[in-house]
Order: C-alpha cells, then sequence, then structure tokens
C-alpha cells in the first residue's frame, strides 16, 4: 500500500481521524473528544481511534493535527488553550510511546494549509495561505512550496493580530481578531445583547439591526487581517476553513470588504476562496507529514 497513513485533527471538541492512502480518503472516525482533556485520557483514545482504522496486520505511521503552539522541532507543547495543563508535555513522544509507532504532530491549521495544497484548490500553488475561522482563527503558511515556520516554530496566527481594543482573548491579552471575530466571541457579545448565542441562528439574521451591531465588526476585522496578510506576503490564493467559513454568503460579505482595505495592484490579483475540502484539508494534511515513512507488519 503505497503513502498508507493515519491523519488525525484533535479539536477541543471532536476528534477526527481518516486512513489514507496518497490523497484517498479509505476509512474515517469521529468521536467526542475526552470530557476532562487530560493527556492520559486523550492518548487513551486515539489509542482506540487508531485501532479502529489500522488495517489487520499494518502499524500505521499516525500525523497529528493539535489546535495551538508548537516548539520549532514539533516535539514539544508551547500552549494548547482548549486543552489545559498540557504546556511544556512532550507530546510527540508521548503519543509515539502510546501508540507505538512513529508520529509527527503540527499545528492544526498549518495541517489544513498542508492539505489544500496538496488537494484543494490551492493545489499547485507555491504561495498561499489558510485561515481557519471558527470559535478561534487560526492560519497556515506556505510560500515557495513550504510551510513557513518563523524563527521559533509560532509563525502563521492571523488569530492574535491585534486589530481590536479591550476585548479578552483565550491566550490571556487583548483586542486580538479572535477575540472579535471568533464564534465564541460573537456569540457572548449577543448574549450581552439579548440575542440568541448561535451564530447558526444569528447569521441568517445578519441585516438586523441588532445583529448587524453583533457581526458587522467582526467581519470588518477579519477583512483587515486578510488584507494585511495580502499586503505583506502577497500570496496567490487566501483559502477560509473552519466551521464559520460554509455560512451562506460569506464569501460574497469578505470580499467587498477585503477589497475596500487592499492597495489597487493588489485587488487584481487577489483571490479568496472557501475551501472545497472542508475538514478532509487537515485530515489529509496531518497525514501526509508521515505518508514517506515506513510502514511496518504489527
Amino acid at each position: 500500500m503505497d503513502k498508507l497513513a493515519i491523519g488525525i485533527d484533535m479539536g477541543g471538541h471532536y476528534i477526527k481521524a481518516a486512513l489514507i492512502e496518497g490523497e484517498k480518503f479509505l476509512r474515517r472516525w469521529e468521536e467526542p473528544t475526552f470530557k476532562t482533556r487530560t493527556v492520559e485520557g486523550v492518548i487513551d483514545q486515539l489509542q482506540g481511534i487508531v485501532k479502529q482504522l489500522q488495517p489487520p496486520g499494518y502499524v500505521l505511521p499516525v500525523g497529528v493535527g493539535v489546535p495551538g503552539f508548537l516548539d520549532m522541532d514539533r516535539e514539544h507543547v508551547v500552549l494548547l488553550p482548549n486543552f489545559p495543563g498540557w504546556e511544556g508535555l512532550p507530546l510527540k513522544s508521548m503519543l509515539e510511546d502510546g501508540l507505538k509507532t512513529d508520529v509527527a504532530i503540527e499545528n492544526d491549521a498549518n495541517c489544513f494549509a498542508l492539505g489544500e495544497g496538496l488537494a484543494g484548490l490551492a493545489k499547485g500553488l507555491k504561495n498561499l495561505v489558510a485561515i481557519t475561522l471558527g470559535t478561534g482563527i487560526g492560519g497556515g503558511i506556505v510560500l515557495d512550496g513550504k510551510l513557513l515556520k518563523g524563527a521559533h516554530g509560532y509563525a502563521g496566527e492571523p488569530g492574535h493580530m491585534a486589530f481590536g481594543k479591550d476585548e479578552p482573548c483565550g491566550c490571556g491579552c487583548r483586542g486580538h481578531l479572535e477575540a472579535i471575530s471568533g464564534t465564541d466571541a460573537m456569540e457572548k457579545r449577543a448574549i450581552r445583547l439579548g440575542l440568541p448565542d448561535d451564530m447558526e441562528v444569528l447569521w441568517p439574521r445578519r441585516k438586523e439591526a441588532a445583529v448587524a451591531e453583533i457581526i458587522r465588526p467582526s467581519l470588518n476585522a477579519i477583512a483587515k487581517a486578510i488584507a494585511s496578510i495580502v499586503h505583506l506576503l502577497d500570496p496567490e490564493m487566501i483559502i477560509l476553513g473552519g466551521g464559520f467559513s460554509r455560512a451562506e454568503g460569506l464569501l460574497q460579505e469578505l470580499k467587498p470588504l477585503v477589497q475596500s482595505y487592499l492597495v489597487p495592484h493588489f485587488r487584481d490579483t487577489f483571490r479568496l476562496e472557501i475551501s472545497s475540502l472542508g475538514n478532509d484539508a487537515a485530515l489529509l494534511g496531518a497525514a501526509s507529514l508521515v505518508q514517506d515513512r515506513s510502514t511496518t507488519a504489527a
């Protein structure tokens, strides 16, 4: 079996996984994340998931996308906001010990970017930026065909670009994009205004004055962030993923806002798209981290 591996997207609410050969999905699995989110509990959970996906007679390498900051060598956790107490853990070696196989870990939004470049709308492009819009806001940057990690491994975090004022961010700072435009942040503002705390309910009502007071500033901040990224990196494409990216009409709302912030000569080359792969992009990217590694018999 050529390039056979397991890709895992380790979310705060759900863990998604797949058995992937090349770019082909052979089996899928999804279940709620272990409630207490302890590292021991999650590793036990991943053991069960890998057992469900792994073909009899094989020990497959596993790539895992994790929602937060990792060190430059992709061995230790720096910060996983949805998994408190994991800071400093040697996650790669702990997973290898628990799963009894070769493991690679990477930021989940970076996995999303890799997957889009392999098989999504950005396939074949050398310069792209992927942004995930959901509870939080993440990002992955591919320049000259390579994932950009930065000097310390932290590059590609649009959710922590500072476009606000005093809005509290989950990272402990204030005024970050995620604190304005993450769906959790928007739903919290809705509660304060006596509105439903559910974006699936709020989004179709976005033209109403009270709801627009919540959504308009959030879209405006996302547009500013995208325009800033375009000016800084000049990518061939910016591709959006995550739950909020699938809101009907989002692209039609965002594009004119982004255009309004772009220097004129960037407007002709600017390309903004919604992922065609959805959740599959992160799984494909995670699996790609280890598909060149050996598959062994059990």
